[in-house]
């Protein structure tokens, strides 16, 4: 995610008057054009991302409004020292020649910032203007978290990368609840860097959620091996890649059906061996036969 400065009126990041007056709701003692340094940056988009995540078009909307008034940090770290700037302004930017790689229209959120000019904030500045500051990522949580290929959210036993049928699976945030704060990173690729979408409570309630899915799936995948197995036994003209492509389309129910049908089929034509082999009727009457 990059900062992009803006030249609209000086090359030092000099605010107009209607950014001016924009900056000045958050100023307790209102500011003149040289006491604040203003620039732009890219705070998130609808593109799929590393974790395959990715926000809704609506979702980009609601942060814009949410991220109106918040500061900016380093790295995360939640701390009033830490605070560098404020955006006073967003506004959704989309890109009718560019497509997701959810096959939608591109767009990005990007933010107006503006910080003081102060002996403090003058190596920051330099930094920024010099390219030396340019990622960002944004802290926020969202409500829904919601599976693109079934529409599940969460639990459901599709896996976050995979392709099923040439569609890619991930996970689309939609109605964000809050927005923390935004801050600058050293290196995007990261997790750090990333966009961080929940905290506390919320973040076990998730582990234990993809624990239970986790298990879920690997229940369901012995089934499907177990289905595979006896409709093999039960019937050996079938093609087991076949079969096999088709029970991956199945869930519990039909597959639980499934095994009990075979199962019997194959029961049949494979019944069980004695454990013990039967003896003969000299065996049976052989002296050794009783000794013990």
């Amino acid at each position: 995610m990059e900062v992009r400065k803006e030249r609209s009126e000086a090359a030092a990041g000099l605010p107009g008057k209607q950014e001016l007056e924009a900056i000045n709701r958050f100023a307790r003692t209102p500011l003149t054009a040289e006491q604040a340094y203003t620039f732009s940056l890219r705070l998130c988009d609808n593109e799929v991302d590393r974790d395959f995540e990715r926000f809704s078009a609506p979702a980009l909307e609601r942060l814009g409004e949410l991220f109106v008034g918040k500061s900016g940090v380093f790295d995360h770290q939640w701390s009033a020292r830490g605070q560098t700037a404020r955006i006073y302004r967003t506004e959704v930017v989309r890109e009718p020649s560019m497509t997701t790689a959810a096959g939608d229209e591109y767009r990005w959120l990007k933010g107006w910032a503006y910080l003081l000019r102060t002996e403090k904030n003058a190596d920051l500045i330099a930094e920024i203007e010099g390219g030396i500051k340019k990622e960002v990522s944004v802290g926020c949580s969202v409500r829904h978290s919601v599976c693109s290929i079934c529409g599940a959210e969460g639990g459901c036993r599709h896996v976050k990368g995979q392709v099923y049928d040439g569609k890619l699976c991930f996970m689309e945030l939609r109605e964000p609840a809050d927005a923390y704060e935004w801050s600058f990173v050293a290196v995007p690729a990261q997790r750090s860097a990333g966009v961080l979408k929940r905290f506390g409570q919320e973040d076990r309630q998730l582990a234990r959620l993809r624990e239970e899915a986790a298990l879920g799936r690997k229940y369901l995948a012995e089934l499907r091996r177990e289905v595979v197995r006896l409709a093999m036994l039960a019937d050996d003209r079938l093609d087991g890649g076949v079969f096999a492509r088709a029970a991956e389309r199945m869930e519990e129910p039909e597959l639980l059906a499934m095994k009990g049908a075979y199962g019997a089929q194959a029961a049949k034509r494979f019944p069980a061996a004695p454990q013990l082999r039967p003896r003969s009727e000299e065996e049976r009457g052989a002296p050794e036969a009783f000794q013990v």
